[in-house]
């Protein structure tokens, strides 16, 4: 086990979602939000793959990352949310000719998710509050 190494990746996702609060409280760009919450979601899906010491894979498709940690975590609830926020990486990231942003309702529902997933992995791994900083 490398808690170590899943500390640092929770420390990174706390960074993305503390962002993405202040982001949402400030009536910030709801792109530039949905970008830090697509971040905080994969980080801490990561964690339970560097707790592991697996290979980290170089993707953001929040699906495929789930099935490599779902015997951690049960999200198959939340699989459309996930699809839903795994386009953020790119449909938010880039410019896209007459995109629509997401609404700040969605971003709240995601805020919501991606706040609760944090919380989940940081006790499923009895990693400590400190990663809060």
């Amino acid at each position: 086990m490398n808690e170590t190494s899943a500390k640092q990746w929770l420390e990174k996702a706390w960074h993305n979602l503390s962002g993405a609060k202040i982001f949402y409280d400030a009536y910030h760009y709801t792109d530039v939000t949905a970008v830090e919450l697509h971040y905080s979601i994969e980080k801490s899906l990561k964690a339970f793959l560097a707790y592991e010491n697996k290979k980290i894979p170089k993707t953001h498709d929040l699906v495929d990352i789930y099935k490599l940690v779902q015997n951690f975590i049960d999200l198959n609830d939340d699989l459309v949310l996930l699809k839903q926020v795994t386009k953020y990486h790119i449909e938010e990231s880039y410019p896209v000719l007459y995109r629509v942003t997401p609404s700040r309702e969605e971003i709240e529902e995601v805020l919501e998710f991606a706040s609760e997933l944090f919380e989940r992995v940081c006790n499923i791994l009895s990693v400590d509050e400190d990663v809060k900083r």
